[in-house]
This record gives structure tokens, sequence and C-alpha cells, in this order.
């Protein structure tokens, strides 16, 4: 694995102890592996994710990102005793360490150039909720279920920027109900607000997060970075300072390898071969 050379003396991990994490193709994908608990997250697999997202834009060998959970469930957020029980011994300190680390996981995936997938069976609540929302797209199966339960254990509904993201995604009268009153939504209620990309069957889950993963990888990943970009920064933007970015952004695009390759694919009427360049 050949690494960015922005990146000096910092080694890129090797092994990372808290999640699955592979890459095939272009394809990273990281899997929640606490199946019988339904992949809760801990202080450390929130470390690790933060960590991994900074790294995955200086690797070579990846286009996208897909989340995953084993077994029955997406993610059913921060672990009750492993992260709570621990949480209420914590001084001021502590706590605000730790919510600005799960907060900059969110901000880590919104700012990482790279396309992130979350595909969802079973249910996503809490953090697991928020992970899935700050995703690029979510594939979720018909068993799928969304639950932002903040309130649910006497915390705020606007963790970890989800009253930030959620009414840019589905409006802000349907995640007022959501953030505050904590209940769950099945993917078909999920689908009707808005939050689900692509509806399935469970057993066509991992075919379509596969379809939806390699189309992403073998396609045009600099415009597709730029595009995400674009979609993040321009949220607080006024029309006028979104139209001047989109177009520098536009052009200097127009000055790229990929630009001209469709240029040339399109006389020559062949599939165009994407080089992210």
């Amino acid at each position: 694995m050949s690494a960015s050379p922005f990146r000096a003396s910092a080694r890129l991990t090797d092994e990372w102890k808290h999640f699955d994490f592979t890459v095939a193709d272009g394809v990273a994908t990281v899997t929640f592996n606490r199946p019988e608990k339904f992949n809760p997250l801990t202080f450390e697999s929130y470390a690790d994710l933060r960590d991994l997202l900074h790294e995955l834009p200086s690797r070579e060998d990846t286009r996208v990102l897909v989340i995953r959970g084993e077994g029955e469930a997406f993610c059913a957020g921060g672990d009750v005793n492993e992260i709570i029980g621990e949480l209420i011994k914590m001084d001021a300190r502590d706590l605000m360490a730790f919510t600005k680390m799960t907060g900059e996981v969110i901000r880590a995936m919104r700012e990482c150039p790279i396309p992130i997938i979350s595909g969802i069976q079973g249910v996503a609540a809490g953090a697991g909720s928020v992970i899935a929302l700050a995703s690029d797209f979510r594939v979720v199966a018909e068993s799928g279920r969304f639950a932002f339960l903040f309130t649910k254990v006497g915390l705020s509904g606007g963790d970890m920027g989800a009253a930030y993201l959620l009414p840019r995604v589905v409006g802000a009268g349907r995640a007022t109900q959501l953030l505050m009153l904590g209940d769950t939504i099945d993917a078909a209620t999920a689908d009707n607000y808005g939050l689900v990309s692509e509806l399935v069957p469970d057993e066509n889950l991992n075919e379509a997060v596969e379809r939806l993963a390699r189309r992403l990888a073998d396609g045009p990943t600099l415009a597709y970075a730029q595009t995400k970009s674009l979609i993040t920064r321009e949220l607080d933007m006024s029309l006028g300072s979104a139209t001047e970015l989109d177009a520098m952004t536009q052009a200097l695009l127009m000055t790229t390898d990929d630009h001209a390759e469709f240029h040339a694919s399109f006389n020559e009427k062949r599939k165009p071969h994407w080089t992210g360049r």
C-alpha cells in the first residue's frame, strides 16, 4: 500500500483493533463486530473511527468507504455500561473530551473526500443513527430501524451534529419529531421521510451495497470528492458565495484528465476510463 507524499513521517495504521477493516479493489469496509450486543460503540471504537477517517484521504488504495454492522443490526449506539456507565463517573473535563471526540467522528465523515455508504439492517440507534445520517448514502434493508433516542436517556437530541444534519435531510418538522421524541421508525417510514437512499429486501442488502460501492469506486472520484465538499460547505453559504465556489471548482475540474477523458470517450463511442486525475 502506498501513501500520499504529503503525509510526511506519520505512518498509516496497519491494524484497527475495535472494528474489522478491509480494503479490496478500491472499497474500504468498516464492520462493527460485536453482534451479540447489536454492535455498540465504545470509547475505543469511536477513537479508531475518528482516526481512520483522518487517514483515509492519505491512502492510495481507497476510493469508497462502506460502514456495516455484523449480524442482525447496524449499530445500537454507545454501549450502555461501557460508555454511559463510565460517563456518569467522569468530571467535566473528561466529559467534554468525550463529546468532542464523538462530534469529531461526524465532522470527519462529512469532510472526508471519499464517498461513504452505510449498509443498514436492523437497528441504527443513537450514535449509530447519526453515523448513518452523516454518510453520503444509506442503503437500508426492510428490517432497518432508526432511533435518535438521546432524549430517552435524558440527553439532548442534538447530539454529534444531529440537530444540524437531520433537518437538512428530512426537514425541520420531521427532525423535531425524531430528535425530541426519540421514537423508533421503521425502514418504510424512514424512506418516506427522505432518510433512505435505497430501500431493499434484506436478502438484497449486500448486493445493493456492493453495486453502489463499485459504481462509486469505478467512477470519476475527483468529481465525486468535489461534489461532496460543495454539498457540505454550501449548507451555510449565501447563494452568491455558493455560485462563486461552484464556478471556481468547475473551472478547476475542467483542467483535469477525467474531463478530457470524457470528451475522448464520447467521440470514440466507448466508456470513459476514470483515473481521479
